[in-house]
């Protein structure tokens, strides 16, 4: 038994694990410590209250699997909707089309990002940091005031409710749940998936493999920024509105996210599927604090706080039995 234990923090489900543990924990605790919380809404409303959170950190997952990190994506989310906002209401666009523009637009500035961390070997935290300012420095050219959205599409999809055995989703979580599958897929299916975990482990290792670096970078960074305008395509619907203030502080949430659901911030590690479970233990510290109502909203930030520290630990616990066992972290099943 002790042969055991001593053994799971070099598994490579050891953080996914603790992950998925803890969550249950803290929602048994809730179900016993407050009336109503043990029911199936309450987890659909984690969903529903965070779908555009989870397409976001999607895309920082890849990121972060890759060795990088994307500062931008919040800004980036505060500029889809000011954009859409503008053209739905000012331009009176078809919807469709404002959709296919901003997805459009969020690609191609993760691209260029990209473009500039790995053809001009800048550092990605400059740049993104860049393109943050960048974004939400743009979303005030349009409008410095919120702009509200009344087209029926978007507002029929933001009152939209889907059954599911008594309880309820918006139409948002089921686009955030089909965004995860077809990240998983990449991830674990593809060659852009394993060249991506490739890169995060060793750089250097992949280029002398021969795996398209470049083109995976520039890739990679696309993808972070079509997933943040999908966020903010999905965050229009929740909001209803364009606004230059909207996402602050939602890069860290979607960095906090990945990190807790189990991928190491050095990369070449982690799993899609455990960044679900970190947008759900964010989800649930607040619900757990709405539920309380004598609890300050900052308390969400310090638990989010603590969380960091002991996930941070279990990943050098990790690192360490692997240094142990002789053997590289393992990236992929």
């Amino acid at each position: 038994m002790m042969k055991i234990l001593r053994s799971l923090p070099e598994s490579s489900y050891f953080t996914s694990m603790v992950t998925v543990a803890l969550l249950f924990v803290m929602f048994g605790l809730g179900s016993i410590s407050y009336t109503g919380f043990f029911s199936l809404q309450v987890v659909l409303n984690l969903l529903i209250d965070n779908a555009f959170l989870l397409v976001i950190a999607i895309g920082m997952t890849f990121v972060i699997l890759s060795g990088g990190i994307d500062l931008s994506v919040g800004s980036v989310l505060a500029l889809t909707t000011m954009i859409s906002a503008y053209m739905l209401q000012s331009w009176h666009w078809p919807p469709l089309l404002v959709i296919a523009c901003v997805l459009l637009i969020g690609a191609s500035f993760g691209a260029a990002m990209g473009a500039l961390i790995h053809f001009f070997k800048l550092q990605a935290f400059i740049v993104t940091l860049a393109g943050m300012f960048l974004a939400r420095g743009l979303c005030y050219l349009i409008s410095i005031n919120s702009i509200t959205i009344d087209q029926p599409l978007y507002v029929a999809l933001s009152q939209g409710r889907i059954g599911i055995f008594g309880a309820f989703v918006s139409p948002s979580v089921l686009i955030a749940m089909m965004m995860l599958a077809l990240a998983i897929y990449l991830a674990h299916y593809t060659r852009f998936g394993r060249a991506v975990y490739a890169i995060g482990g060793n750089e250097q290792s992949a280029l002398l493999m021969g795996l398209p670096v470049g083109r995976t970078k520039v890739m990679v960074y696309a993808f972070s920024g079509f997933c943040a305008a999908l966020a903010g395509v999905l965050f229009s619907f929740y909001m209803l509105s364009g606004y230059g203030l909207h996402a602050q502080g939602t890069e860290l949430d979607a960095i906090a996210a990945v990190v807790i659901g189990g991928t190491l911030l050095t990369g070449g590690y982690g799993y899609v599927a455990g960044t679900l479970t970190g947008v759900l233990i964010l989800g649930l510290i607040q619900t757990l604090i709405a539920f309380d109502g004598t609890l300050s909203s900052w308390w969400t930030k310090i638990v989010i706080g603590v969380l960091l520290f002991v996930f941070c630990m279990a990943q050098r616990l990790m690192s360490l039995g692997a240094s142990r066992s002789g053997t590289a972290t393992p990236a992929v099943d």
